[in-house]
């Protein structure tokens, strides 16, 4: 029946929505967002999070396997300035066997045993050296693809002498001085090749301009097998106003050219103190080098071979050297 109450179902229920209590500003503050999302890396509950932070784990690694930034660092020391490394059995033995500073000793997981890497081993663990195992592929990264044979060694730049300091050790041996200057040489190899020649002939040392001409590289310690471990590689800014200081110390400048004044075998003041200057690969001596010079020698050779690289002459004048003065000395 119409209008009664009590059938169920017959009482209309309102649709209009009751008040609530107020949210004090929540959700208008839920509405104003929490920021841009961080990235995947940054967030903690993130498979990436946990990539990023094995990455940063084997970066603060200093070993050979630190990955890219670690190995960067041992390229640099704390100073910022560029460490070298010394590859291959024959430059590392030499070079520990002279003591100079080292910073790591790197050997090879599978190294194969000889004398050369006992003598390393031993001398690198009685010294405590900082000594750590690298896979072939870690030392092929560190030594720019050298060839290593297995062990490498990081050591800080190389610390020039000056003049004098050759000549003091001249000085000091009791034989009169016999220094080789090389004029504006760019090629790594034959500075090592030079190196090795003045050691195998009694040089006191290597004179080197400051600017555009090689140094002592990881590419010079290997070609030297060692000898840059033994004979002195002095810097000059000038080379010219070096070779007059040389000069007004008593030392005969002979430059190396071809055409010489006179041929290497003729020098009468072979057994008095010498300065061997070698030109660079292309040009030869400079004009203002040849200038200074006392003489120019040159190294008689076949008619068809034109010339001889800086290092093969300079290895070929410090051997008629040590010939004439051992001919003076027994005579």
């Amino acid at each position: 029946m119409a209008g009664n109450s009590q059938r169920r179902g017959a009482t209309r229920k309102s649709t209009k929505k009751a008040s609530t209590p107020g949210t004090g500003g929540k959700n208008r503050r839920s509405l104003e967002g929490k920021g841009p999302t961080p990235k995947a890396e940054d967030r903690t509950y993130h498979p990436a999070h946990e990539r990023k932070q094995a990455a940063e784990r084997r970066a603060a690694s200093s070993g050979p396997r630190g990955g890219k930034d670690a190995r960067a660092r041992d390229r640099a020391g704390s100073s910022g300035t560029a460490l070298e490394m010394v590859a291959g059995r024959n430059s590392v033995l030499e070079a520990l066997r002279s003591e100079i500073p080292v910073q790591t000793v790197y050997v090879s997981s599978r190294l194969e045993s000889d004398d050369r890497t006992k003598e390393i081993l031993d001398i690198a663990m009685g010294r405590g050296y900082d000594l750590r195992e690298a896979s072939k592929l870690d030392l092929d990264r560190l030594t720019d693809g050298a060839v290593h044979q297995g062990v490498a060694l990081h050591v800080p730049p190389y610390e020039y002498k000056d003049v004098d300091d050759l000549l003091d050790l001249a000085a000091d041996s009791g034989r009169p001085p016999l220094i080789i200057a090389l004029d504006g040489v760019t090629d790594p190899r034959n500075v090592g090749a030079v190196l090795r020649s003045a050691g195998a002939f009694g040089a006191h040392g290597v004179l080197v301009p400051e600017r555009r001409a090689a140094g002592v590289t990881a590419s010079v310690w290997k070609v030297s097998a060692g000898a840059a471990a033994r004979v002195p590689v002095a810097r000059a800014t000038n080379l010219v106003r070096a070779l007059e200081e040389l000069k007004k110390a008593g030392c005969f400048v002979v430059g190396l050219d071809a055409g010489g004044d006179v041929t290497i075998d003729e020098m009468a003041f072979a057994t008095d103190p010498v300065v061997l200057v070698a030109g660079s690969e292309g040009k030869g001596l400079s004009r203002l080098v040849r200038a200074t010079c006392d003489v120019v020698a040159s190294i008689p050779i076949g008619g068809e071979t034109e010339s001889l690289n800086a290092a093969t002459a300079t290895g070929i004048s410090l051997y008629e050297v040590a010939r004439l003065r051992r001919q003076a000395a027994s005579a």
